[in-house]
């Protein structure tokens, strides 16, 4: 069976409305998905009802933003309840934070000498959550850059003119969130991190402290060699181990739904004990 467990829709930065993300990865194979956007579970009631109609398994997840160490890191929740205040009461603290760092990029990006960034960004939006992509494409599409990747490089990163530092979830206090609402806690793209593996492993550490499950061993933005560092650090940490594209749209082609390799041997998967049932897609 074809699992794809971390995709984002219009909910927060991908570009397919929720129904669509679902459609999109029933044709492409899948057989169980999980959507899982940043900060926030606004998109599952759609996708869950299209999943219905689409013929595969939709997983309710949730992306959460971590500073840990000065970085910022992701933290997958996967099963969870959507209605679990203790999640929703920390997801709402982080959307505050987004709403003014998102006013103050568009400050700092107009001193700069680039104007209308915030509506722009906002226009790209559900104008409920505009993150770092939603700027990305607003410079792109006017010229600044070429592409996103570079704007990332030249406006939005630590020392450039748009990019604004601050505090998000503590990584103790994520994994609780997750665990509240009746999920499982899993890294997300570890080896995307500009980590020392001393210093991956030290995260690796304390989330297991912290009550985390798994790790994202198969990620679309993992190399082979990446999928096989990483399953050697879950085997080590006794994690199971997770597979995800981090779909964001059918924009970015190196990125598909679906393609996702086997996880390596060893490697416990986390849908081991899911009540998984094959279903007849009709996408």
């Amino acid at each position: 069976m074809s699992f794809d467990l971390h995709s984002h829709s219009t909910a927060s930065d991908g570009t397919l409305a929720p129904r669509l993300l679902v459609e999109h990865a029933a044709a492409a194979g899948v057989d169980v998905l999980s959507l899982t956007d940043h900060d926030t579970t606004e998109g599952i009631t759609e996708a869950a009802l299209a999943a219905q109609t689409a013929g595969l398994q939709l997983v309710p997840g949730i992306e959460i933003s971590v500073t840990w160490n000065s970085h910022v890191v992701h933290i997958v929740g996967l099963g969870i309840d959507p209605a679990n205040q203790i999640l929703q009461q920390g997801l709402v603290k982080l959307r505050e934070f987004r709403d003014w760092r998102a006013e103050e990029m568009g400050r700092r990006l107009e001193k700069s000498g680039i104007e209308g960034a915030y509506d722009g960004a906002k226009a790209l939006s559900n104008g409920h959550l505009i993150s770092r992509t939603h700027f990305a494409r607003f410079l792109v599409n006017q010229g600044y850059v070429t592409e996103t990747k570079k704007v990332f490089q030249k406006y939005l990163t630590r020392g450039k003119p748009g990019h604004v530092p601050g505090q998000w979830a503590e990584l103790e206090d994520a994994v609780g969130w997750i665990k509240a609402a009746g999920g499982e806690a899993v890294i997300a793209h570890p080896a995307r991190y500009p980590f020392t593996r001393t210093k991956l492993r030290r995260l690796i550490a304390e989330f297991v402290e912290a009550g985390g499950d798994a790790l994202e061993v198969v990620s679309g933005s993992h190399s082979r060699d990446d999928n096989f560092t990483m399953a050697r650090h879950a085997k080590d940490f006794s994690l199971k181990g997770s597979a995800g594209s981090d779909f964001h749209g059918p924009e970015n082609p190196w990125v598909e739904l679906g393609r996702l390799t086997q996880l390596p041997d060893g490697v416990v998967p986390i849908w081991r004990d899911w009540p998984i049932q094959r279903m007849a897609k009709t996408a």
